[in-house]
């Protein structure tokens, strides 16, 4: 069943190896190298949207597994897809980071 009240955003919306005609929905320049449902579920949650994360193929390409996060409608579409872009962008340089000081020893 749909669910009316909750905005969907797919992780193809932020992934700056699509063309916007493969489901890119942000500028290059605010989009994130293959982004994964994990950062997608962390960047929401860091905006306190409470999300909903679901693994599913995307229609536009059905033969890639994706998925989605669905959050409450709450601000327009395009003004939560900015922010989520950019807090994306945090949550991947988090990571990053991490990963580097993770393999060092102390």
């Amino acid at each position: 069943m749909k669910e009316y009240e909750r905005y969907v955003f797919w992780v193809q919306y932020f992934n700056s190896e699509l063309r916007r005609s493969e489901g890119r929905r942000v500028p290059v320049n605010m989009a994130t190298r293959d982004p994964k449902v994990d950062e997608l579920d962390e960047a929401c949650r860091r905006l306190n949207l409470q999300p909903s994360p679901q693994v599913a193929r995307y229609p536009g390409r059905s033969g890639v597994e994706s998925g989605y996060v669905s959050v409450k409608k709450s601000k327009p579409k395009r003004n939560l897809m900015d922010k989520i872009a950019k807090e994306l962008i945090v949550v991947r340089a988090a990571r990053q980071r991490k990963e580097r000081s993770g393999g060092r020893k102390k």
